[in-house]
């Protein structure tokens, strides 16, 4: 269940880019596609689901670094390299490294996507549900 009236901190590794997001993230999943595992440097990235205007940068937004295009892309910090978030599904909704919250949202991932591409040195150990590629199930909060 989300909170509407809560304001989420996060921030990079340094410092240098801080924001501001509502606690009202629409999913949450552990992507383990290539693209993120590589992103992260990590066995997957968690993240949550928020429409992009619903997230705001509090500090630092000269130190933000885009990869991709403006309405695809991975957002960094550039001082110290941290993944803060991407914008996808063109540009309306942001997915945050959960890592970066210093506080907790209200939502917890509910699947594990692109398990089929997942890194074979890594054992899924909790009971989330499974899937191969994309989930479009929850994406609207359905």
């Amino acid at each position: 269940m989300t909170n509407p009236d809560r304001t989420l901190t996060g921030k990079c590794l340094c410092g240098a880019v801080q924001y501001a997001v509502a606690d009202e993230f629409v999913y949450a999943a552990n992507c383990h596609c290539s693209n993120c595992r590589r992103a992260t440097g990590s066995a997957f990235k968690p993240f949550a689901g928020i429409e992009r205007n619903k997230l705001r940068i509090t500090e630092g937004e000269n130190s933000l670094m885009r990869f991709g295009e403006e309405l695809a892309c991975d957002i960094r910090c550039k001082v110290c390299g941290s993944f803060l978030y991407s914008v996808v599904r063109e540009g309306q909704f942001v997915h945050v490294a959960m890592g970066t919250l210093v506080d907790a949202p209200s939502i917890r991932p509910t699947e594990h996507i692109f398990v089929g591409s997942k890194a074979p040195w890594f054992t899924i150990t909790d009971d989330l549900p499974q899937y191969e590629e994309h989930v479009t199930t929850g994406l609207d909060g359905a």
